[in-house]
């Protein structure tokens, strides 16, 4: 990001702690530009989903703050909260949990057009058709329930739920971990070809190395909680200047020789 761009969504000396336990994060301090692509890694437990829910305006953080188009996020205000969620998207990990069961895929895709109060009947039924596409579906999957669909699918119908408003940014947590290694590089080629045409930024929060490399230019290491190293991707995999960065090197299995 340059010195003249005003991020997208930025976090500003966050702290976060739950109840009276000892913070998971600790002053942390991260930005997005527009159409930009950071991946947030590190190991389990490092603050990565708790910093994501902070980002996602779904839990205040304990100190710092949340910072929308260089503006202060405000969790009180309708208004506002509604603005933020039609240009900040997530896809959760889990593709099994995160589509309700009771909905089909069209109803599950037009739920935050409603929530958003975006469009009419008739143009929301064009947007599902058409996202259904974008995500290599077919348009008879509107009427049938997740059930019918294998993980992959289900993850691809996550994706156009949350690409259902048009966002300029998806959070994106683990979203390809709870996949078959045979269709995870679909998800990431979906993912690569929205960023490539749509220009839509996105802040991957992932442990897999693999997958940082092949979305996102930017990197950011999170380590018990704080930010100990960032900046370019290729910079960082292979010259890393951190001791915890290189120690998440050396854990990424490798294929002999």
């Amino acid at each position: 990001m340059t010195d003249a761009q005003t991020p997208l969504l930025a976090t500003e000396d966050v702290t976060f702690a739950y109840g009276r336990d000892a913070p998971v994060l600790q002053g942390v301090s991260v930005a997005l530009a527009p159409g930009e692509s950071l991946g947030l890694v590190g190991e389990s437990g490092a603050g990565k989903t708790s910093l994501l829910r902070v980002l996602l305006g779904l839990t205040a953080p304990t100190s710092g703050r949340v910072l929308f188009e260089g503006r202060a996020l405000d969790r009180r205000s309708a208004a506002s909260m509604r603005e933020f969620r039609r240009a900040v998207q997530p896809v959760y990990q889990d593709p099994f949990s995160s589509l309700d069961p009771r909905m089909t895929v069209g109803e599950s895709i037009v739920e935050p057009l409603q929530s958003l109060r975006l469009g009419d009947r008739a143009s929301r039924a064009a947007r599902v058709a058409e996202l259904l596409t974008a995500v290599d579906l077919p348009a008879d999957a509107a009427e049938r329930y997740p059930e019918a669909f294998s993980g992959g699918q289900r993850q691809r119908i996550a994706i156009a739920r949350a690409l259902a408003p048009r966002p300029r940014l998806i959070l994106a947590d683990e979203p390809v971990s709870a996949l078959d290694t045979s269709v995870r590089m679909h998800v990431i080629e979906l993912f690569q070809r929205l960023a490539r045409e749509q220009g839509i930024g996105m802040l991957l929060v992932s442990h897999d190395l693999t997958i940082v490399s092949a979305l996102c230019r930017r990197m950011a290491v999170l380590e018990s909680g704080r930010i100990v190293e960032e900046g370019p991707t290729e910079r960082l995999l292979t010259a890393p200047d951190h001791p915890y960065t290189r120690r998440l090197l050396a854990s990424v299995p490798r294929l002999p020789a």
